[in-house]
């Protein structure tokens, strides 16, 4: 396989607000933290797994984290028919879907009469899981020409938008609403603006090759801290995904303790996602956020496509793993100081804690495999947080950085669109 030519990052200056307006990358400097010491790291061979369980009451009624995500498995599955099916055949009518497991159904939303084979689909689904066809005021492919419409028009005023899952409009912030609202008056659909939205580890901070998603690492020259997603190969080589953010194609990746990672060799600014020439392993790191002995990780056994109501994990280095946090919207444009990032998808922890601070840039977004909860599938990797929904951080570090109850993230999509040929690795 071919790596397709891929856009280099420019360097910032170190001392440079990465992004204005209040939706931050989450990236650390991590010359200005201390974490504590860690221990020798395990190796994979030897590696300590355990069931990722979630505190706190589950959604839904459920009597446990993993019927829920056993529930949300069967709906993901359901939805990724419909979706192959909308894509093969170019139905202009979609307008989007919930994976809703608190609600034990999956909700498909359609402009006009959907065509019978879609009707003969969602029949054979309905054996197995409940499933809704909606009507939806206009199509995803209506609000998607009307989103990039007014992302050129609006001037730099809209920070992000994203099309309302059902169909009814979109959804757009800006730091300052009268001059948001002003710019989005001639939409096609009807909009709604928000205002002010605007985009000390053990051995996460000292693994060792082959390494392990949920691990901190650093740029050479700027020291900046992020987190390392997952392990993928492609071309015959080994590669850790991350996010493109956190440094530039030729920067060399380190551990904090200055153990070589690899080299940034391909990275995509558009869809925030970068590949790392490293030896590495399919897992991911998922101790709980403060508990520095003893860690474990977990292996990852494929992959999961993002759908809205879904209830994720993230596992940033530095916030380590928290889960219960909903996906609320898809396909979400944000507008930076320097760049325009597609596809991405928002995350909310319900609670109103912590869901990813500086450092966790590039860390898993996952979800168990419900069979025992040991088991992980990569959705993605942490791009954004919005410094307008700040909350104390958790994990190791939480003095000097930044943390909020909402993120955004780079669904695994963006990643094989960056990165055509790309395959997750399994453990």
């Amino acid at each position: 396989m071919k790596i397709p030519p891929i856009t280099a990052r420019a360097s910032r200056s170190a001392g440079r607000p990465a992004v204005a307006l209040g939706v931050a990358l989450a990236l650390v400097a991590m010359n200005a933290i201390q974490a504590t010491a860690a221990p020798a790291p395990a190796s994979p061979e030897n590696a300590i797994t355990r069931a990722v369980e979630p505190t706190g009451e589950v959604p839904g009624g459920f009597a446990s984290w993993k019927d829920l995500v056993a529930t949300q498995e069967k709906l993901v599955k359901a939805a990724d028919r419909v979706t192959a099916a909308v894509r093969t055949q170019g139905d202009t009518g979609f307008a989007g879907i919930v994976a809703a497991p608190e609600n034990r159904e999956l909700r498909v939303y359609w402009k006009g009469d959907t065509p019978e084979r879609i009707d003969d689909l969602v029949g054979r689904l309905r054996r197995d899981v409940p499933v809704s066809v909606l009507p939806a005021a206009y199509s995803a492919r209506e609000l998607e020409s009307e989103m990039n419409r007014l992302g050129r028009t609006s001037g730099g005023a809209i920070t992000s938008i994203a099309p309302n899952v059902d169909g009814s409009g979109l959804t757009v912030s800006g730091a300052a609403y009268g001059l948001t609202r002003s710019k989005v008056a001639d939409s096609a659909v009807p909009v709604t603006v928000e205002a002010g939205v605007t985009p000390t580890p053990a051995s996460r901070w000292d693994d060792a090759a082959p390494w392990l998603g949920g691990a901190a690492w650093r740029t050479t020259g700027t020291g900046r801290g992020c987190s390392t997603g997952f392990a993928v190969t492609a071309g015959g080589a080994s590669w850790m995904l991350s996010a493109a953010h956190c440094g530039s194609i030729g920067q060399t990746a380190t551990d904090p303790t200055g153990q070589v990672i690899g080299p940034i060799a391909y990275a995509n600014t558009s869809r925030d996602v970068m590949l790392i020439r490293a030896s590495t392993a399919g897992r991911v790191y998922n101790n709980n956020p403060g508990t520095v002995s003893p860690e474990f990780s977990n292996p990852v056994v494929g992959t999961s496509a993002s759908y809205v109501g879904m209830w994720l994990c993230t596992s940033g280095a530095y916030s380590g793993t928290i889960c219960l946090c909903q996906v609320k919207m898809t396909n979400v444009t944000i507008y930076l100081a320097e760049s325009v990032l597609y596809g991405l998808a928002l995350l909310e922890n319900p609670t109103r804690k912590n869901v990813a601070g500086q450092g966790d840039s590039g860390g898993p977004v996952e979800t168990p495999e419900p069979s025992g909860t040991t088991q992980q599938y990569a959705v993605g990797v942490i791009s954004l947080i919005d410094t307008s929904a700040q909350v104390p951080c958790t994990g190791y570090v939480l003095n000097g950085r930044v943390c909020s109850w909402r993120l955004y993230y780079a669904p695994w999509s963006n990643a094989t669109t960056a990165f055509p040929g790309i395959a997750i690795a399994t453990g």
